[in-house]
């Protein structure tokens, strides 16, 4: 494994540490940017003068100095990344995983990072949700040491329509339903245990791969800002945000 410092690797021992309670998060960027409409993977894009990906890792890095961030990008786009991290002088501290191929095993890389006998809480963000308050980062991290897997939701604004079988809808209570986002964070040996069970195509996120153990996944209030960016729409909205 790499300890990674503004994309440059040091060879470095993760499985000698302590039981020390400790925070981790794990960044998954392993989005191809297809929906964008071009060649660069949407967590490269420039998003107000820098990388979408690196308004991420400083936002959770502003709110904890001390976290611990493993970045799982897809293999073939480590050396990008990292001539990105050069050309943009980024020099946050961060350990380097591989991607898989799926978000599952890009998770299962990333936690491979982590020493088995480490306790504390981990969370899990999509790399492309910038906006996440500093508020909603430690609600999240806070609430798991409680509650052991955390996601942070939001109320649905809009109405609701269920598809029926024969084309047609009817509507639902939006009350009933929350939309999720990231970071979703839980106690690091219940995450591993989780991700210890073969891949199914129902593991749309990681809460659904903790529930999938009989585990209870609480909720927190998100923030409406932390958007996901994957359209050139989000990318507006996003300049937008980070502006106000």
């Amino acid at each position: 494994m790499f300890n990674c410092i503004g994309g440059v690797g040091i060879v470095g021992n993760m499985n000698s540490s302590s039981h020390q309670f400790t925070h981790y998060l794990i960044i998954v960027a392993g989005g191809k940017g297809l929906r964008m409409g071009g060649d660069i993977p949407k967590q490269f894009l420039p998003l107000c003068g820098k990388p979408v990906l690196m308004h991420t890792i400083e936002r959770f890095r502003a709110w904890n100095a001390e976290l611990k961030i493993i970045l799982v990008l897809p293999r073939d786009q480590h050396h990008y990344w990292q001539r990105l991290c050069k050309e943009y002088h980024f020099e946050v501290e961060y350990m380097l995983a591989d991607g898989g191929e799926t978000r599952f095993h890009s998770v299962q890389s990333g936690l491979s990072l982590i020493p088995d006998d480490a306790q504390g809480v981990v969370g899990v963000h999509d790399g492309v949700r910038p906006l996440v308050s500093e508020e909603v980062i430690s609600r999240c991290y806070e609430a798991a040491k409680v509650h052991e897997a955390v996601v942070p939701v939001t109320s649905v604004v809009e109405t609701l329509r269920q598809i029926q079988a024969d084309g047609t809808g009817k509507n639902v209570q939006r009350s009933d339903y929350r939309l999720v986002q990231t970071p979703q964070t839980f106690h690091i040996q219940l995450l591993k245990q989780a991700y210890r069970q073969p891949y199914l195509d129902a593991f749309t996120d990681d809460a659904s791969v903790v529930e999938a153990v009989g585990r209870k996944v609480a909720m927190v209030e998100g923030n409406r800002e932390n958007i996901k960016i994957t359209t050139p729409f989000d990318l507006v909205v996003g300049e937008a945000l980070l502006k106000i």
